[in-house]
C-alpha cells in the first residue's frame, strides 16, 4: 500500500487560530479552559474553552475575501466558520487543489449545526442546516471540492476514524491527497446533555489525576492536508503507519471495565504499522478526566504493555473538542514528534489511575518517531493510530 503523510496542519482553539499559535500556548502552559457565565450556554456558571468569536468574525471576514466570496459573514453559521477557516489555513503552504478529483475531503463531528436547534438561530437559518450532510456540502462548495464529502460522525472518536479513513483511500490508490477536518461547538444541547451525566468538572478538568471530577467541554477545529507524496518542507515527514477500531459493546454511555477492546484497537494499528511496544515513544491519550474513561484507558495502555512510555492528555489545555479531539490532538502530537519534545499533562499532579501510567508531569525535550493516538466514545467504540517520524 502507498505511504499517507501529513503534509500540513490547523487547529483552532481558544490557544489561537493556528497550529503555531497552539503551540506555542502549550510550551508556556497556558490554559484555555474559564468559567463562563452565559445563560445561553447554560443557567449557571460552567467550565468551557470557547474559541473568541470577535477573533473568528475578524478573520473569516478576511478568508472571504481572500476566496473573493461576495456572501454576506452572518449566513454561515459558527461551525461553518470554524471548518472553513481551518481548511484555508491548512492549505495555504501547500498547492493541494480542491477541485482536483484526485483530492477527496473528510470531514468529522459529532454534532454539527446542533445549535441551530435554539431559537434565537431557527429564524437565521433553514432547518436543513441540521443535516451533516448539508453541513459537508456547504463546506465543500466554499473550497470548490469536486468529490462529495465523506462525514464521519462515531462520537469521540470520530476525528481519528476520519484521519484512518482517508488515509485508507489514499493508501487504495484512489485518492492523491485529502483534506481531514474535524469541528464541534459548545451548545445549550451538547453541555445540557453532558450535565445530565453530572460529567462536567467545576474546575478544570484533572486528566489521570486522583481528584478529578470529570471532562472540561472545548470547542474548536482542527485540519490535516494528507498525501500519498512526501512535500518538500525540510521539516521531518510524518507519516500515518497504522490505525484500527474497535467496540467494547459495555455500555451506551459508560466505557469497558477491562481496557481488553481499547488495548485490542491499539495492538491491531501496532500491528498495522510493524511497531513492537519498544519503539513507541509518545502517546497522546483520550484522557477525558472522567473516572470511567482514565481508569479504563491506563488498563489498555498497561495491557498493551506500554506503561512505562510517556503519555499526556491535551485536554486540560482546550478541552474536550468532541469531533475535533482527534485531529486537533494528533496535530499537537505529531507537533512533539516533529519537533522531539514532550507537552506536560496539564492538570495531572497526583496518580488516580489503577493501571500505573508515565504521566508526563513537565515539558521536556525527547528524542521521538513513533507516536500513538488513542480514543473512545459513547457506545463503547475506541480508535488508535501511530504516526511515525522517517
Amino acid at each position: 500500500m502507498k505511504p499517507v503523510y501529513i503534509l500540513s496542519d490547523n487547529i483552532i482553539s481558544s490557544l489561537g487560530f493556528t497550529t503555531a499559535e497552539n503551540i506555542l500556548s502549550l510550551e508556556k502552559g497556558t490554559i484555555g479552559i474559564r468559567t463562563v457565565n452565559d445563560p445561553a450556554l447554560y443557567p449557571g456558571p460552567v467550565q468551557l474553552s470557547l474559541v473568541d468569536t470577535d477573533q473568528l468574525n475578524v478573520k473569516f471576514s478576511e478568508v472571504l475575501a481572500i476566496h473573493a466570496k461576495k456572501n454576506p459573514p452572518e449566513s454561515f453559521t459558527r461551525l461553518e466558520k470554524f471548518f472553513i477557516i481551518s481548511i484555508h489555513n491548512g492549505l495555504k503552504s501547500h498547492p493541494v487543489a480542491p477541485g482536483n478529483p484526485r483530492t477527496l475531503l473528510v470531514i468529522s463531528t459529532t454534532k454539527g449545526n446542533i445549535n441551530l436547534l435554539e431559537n434565537q438561530y431557527k429564524i437565521m437559518f433553514s432547518h436543513h442546516r441540521l443535516y451533516l450532510w448539508e453541513l459537508g456540502n456547504i463546506v465543500a462548495k466554499f473550497f470548490g471540492f469536486s468529490n462529495p464529502p465523506i462525514i464521519i460522525s462515531n462520537a469521540c472518536i470520530s476525528g481519528v476514524v476520519a484521519i484512518m479513513t482517508a488515509s485508507r483511500f489514499l493508501q487504495s490508490g484512489a485518492y492523491d491527497h485529502a483534506v481531514v477536518t474535524g469541528g464541534d461547538i459548545a451548545s445549550e444541547f451538547v453541555i445540557s446533555g453532558f450535565q445530565s451525566f453530572q460529567a462536567i468538572s467545576p474546575e478544570p478538568c484533572k486528566p489521570f489525576d486522583l481528584n478529578r471530577t470529570g471532562l472540561s467541554l472545548g470547542e474548536g477545529c482542527g485540519t490535516m492536508v494528507l498525501s500519498t507524496h512526501p512535500g518538500n518542507t525540510g521539516a521531518p515527514c510524518i507519516r500515518v503507519a497504522g490505525a484500527a477500531t474497535t467496540n467494547d459493546a459495555n455500555h451506551i454511555s459508560g466505557p469497558s471495565r477491562t481496557g481488553e477492546e481499547l488495548g485490542g484497537a491499539i495492538r491491531k494499528a501496532m500491528l498495522q504499522a510493524m511497531v513492537t511496544p519498544m519503539e513507541v515513544g509518545y502517546i497522546s491519550a483520550h484522557g477525558t478526566a472522567t473516572p470511567f474513561n482514565d481508569e479504563m484507558e491506563s488498563k489498555a495502555i498497561e495491557f498493551s504493555k506500554l506503561s512505562a512510555v510517556p503519555v499526556n492528555s491535551f485536554k486540560g489545555y482546550w478541552g474536550h473538542t468532541l469531533g475535533a479531539a482527534g485531529i486537533v490532538e494528533s496535530v499537537a502530537a505529531t507537533s512533539s514528534l516533529r519537533n522531539n519534545f514532550l507537552y506536560r499533562s496539564a492538570g495531572f499532579e497526583t496518580p488516580g489511575v489503577p493501571a500505573a501510567l508515565n504521566v508526563v508531569t513537565v515539558n521536556q525535550p525527547a528524542e521521538l518517531k513513533i507516536c500513538l493516538k488513542t480514543a473512545s466514545g459513547f457506545g463503547g467504540c475506541n480508535a488508535a493510530i501511530l504516526y511515525q517520524k522517517d
